[in-house]
């Protein structure tokens, strides 16, 4: 038998009021939440909460998650992790360290039996729309300066977080956890970044990908169709085979605006031109317009 169950995150303002939740069906689910915290500590947080409520069970577990971040981050990054001391290839800590010291104990032994399944989140899947309500609530409920409701749980004795005292955090996605080295110059940065766009971690994690798009942004696709923020954000999920970046020209073309052209190559061999307008606002770069052309 497999116990299926959905975890989901939420972080208003990421970092700000959050919250997490994991739902199997109206009899047993949980969630919870901090004053504040960030969409990653909830999403992890949810995977944690439930795999310590189910610890005693002797069925396997399938865990639907709509944030590759921290599909990978249990199941491929931390072993690598935990081996240079919980520190990134960079030398740097690892982000959420408490939290991901607290999920490798509850793997032991369960790595097995412990299955991650992702699903594109806001697209209508029954459990994770249920657990994203729930982690929203909890957030909301944290603003307000209430405690939010703890669910009825899975039978077994309720679990305590208190990471937020544990450690400081800092804004998602910790994106440069996804490349070896930290980019030296503006330039390489913005390469960097526009590369993570490619990647099934940022694609499929929502907040990742809300982090890289100015409020204002737009893109003129391959296809003519003109997309706003919302609808990329509701649409977006990973590509169907990998594209490879070629960088074409990087042009700084004022202090704070940066066009970067390049070439995307399908696995197939098809390739797009395409120009990307990055924007630095509160020290941050965020893409401010993408254009791409199809090449003959």
């Amino acid at each position: 038998m497999t116990l299926i169950a959905a975890a989901d995150g939420s972080a208003l303002g990421n970092p700000g009021p959050a919250g997490w939740a994991w739902y199997v069906d109206e009899d047993r689910w949980a969630s919870g939440g901090w004053a504040h915290g960030t969409n990653n500590m909830g999403e992890l947080t949810a995977v944690l909460d439930l795999l310590q409520q189910t610890a005693d069970i002797d069925d396997d577990l399938l865990v639907i998650c709509d944030s590759t971040y921290a599909i990978k981050a249990i199941r491929e990054w931390s072993p690598g992790w935990k081996r240079r001391g919980w520190k990134k290839r960079d030398g740097k800590p690892v982000a959420n360290v408490e939290i991901m010291k607290a999920l490798d104990t509850a793997m032991e032994g369960r790595r097995d039996r412990v299955h991650f399944e992702w699903v594109k989140g806001h697209a209508g899947h029954e459990l994770n729309e249920k657990a994203d309500a729930l982690a929203n609530a909890a957030a909301y409920a944290h603003k307000e300066g209430r405690e939010p409701e703890p669910g009825p749980g899975i039978g077994h004795a309720r679990s305590t977080h208190d990471f937020e005292v544990t450690q400081r955090p800092e804004p998602d996605p910790d994106l440069f956890s996804l490349v070896d080295e930290v980019p030296a110059t503006d330039e390489e940065r913005i390469v960097a970044l526009e590369r993570s766009l490619l990647t099934d971690e940022v694609r499929g994690d929502p907040a990742a990908l809300a982090a890289l798009l100015h409020p204002d942004w737009e893109e003129v696709g391959r296809s003519g169709r003109l997309w706003s923020r919302a609808e990329m954000l509701a649409e977006i999920g990973p590509l169907p085979s990998p594209v490879t970046l070629e960088v074409v020209g990087v042009d700084r073309v004022a202090p704070d605006t940066v066009l970067l052209l390049w070439r995307g190559v399908a696995a197939s061999g098809e390739s797009t031109l395409r120009s990307s307008w990055w924007v630095r606002e509160g020290g941050r770069w965020r893409q401010r317009f993408h254009q791409g052309t199809p090449e003959e």
